[in-house]
């Protein structure tokens, strides 16, 4: 176990999969960012964890577009008041959209929070995997 400069333990990359495929599971949500000519993007999303890659049903739209082919950033973090403890969960890698997903690739998608979900899935490839896990200090 390594612990950075700042005192958090930093999480090894089975580590940090296995808490993303757990936000998954509890439908948690993620956060997805990408850089554009004017300005970094980043908006929350429901995803889902398949085959190793993150899944994000999209629509068409500035975003997906914008998101497709490029290197992206998605993170998930969990934060526990009780326990004192947080984590946070960083993956970086190639977005792919696929534009006429299956029936099978649309399921394994998860569902929006949105009243309108896209009929698009953007697959992000979790190339580069870092994480942190730290106790809460609270100021008095």
């Amino acid at each position: 176990m390594w612990i950075d400069a700042k005192g958090s333990t930093v999480l090894p990359a089975p580590e940090c999969l296995r808490l993303l495929a757990l936000t998954a599971k509890d439908a948690g949500i993620g956060r997805l960012g990408v850089a554009t000519g004017q300005a970094p993007v980043v908006i929350p999303v429901n995803f889902t964890l398949r085959d190793g890659q993150v899944l994000v049903r999209v629509g068409t739209g500035f975003f997906s577009q914008a998101a497709a082919g490029q290197l992206v950033a998605f993170e998930v973090d969990h934060v526990d008041l009780a326990a004192g403890t947080a984590w946070s969960v960083l993956i970086r890698g190639l977005a792919t959209l696929i534009e006429a997903p299956t029936d099978i690739e649309l399921a394994a998608a998860a569902h929006p929070f949105v009243p309108e979900p896209g009929d698009m899935v953007l697959a992000v490839r979790p190339d580069i995997h870092t994480g942190r896990r730290f106790e809460i200090h609270r100021a008095l």
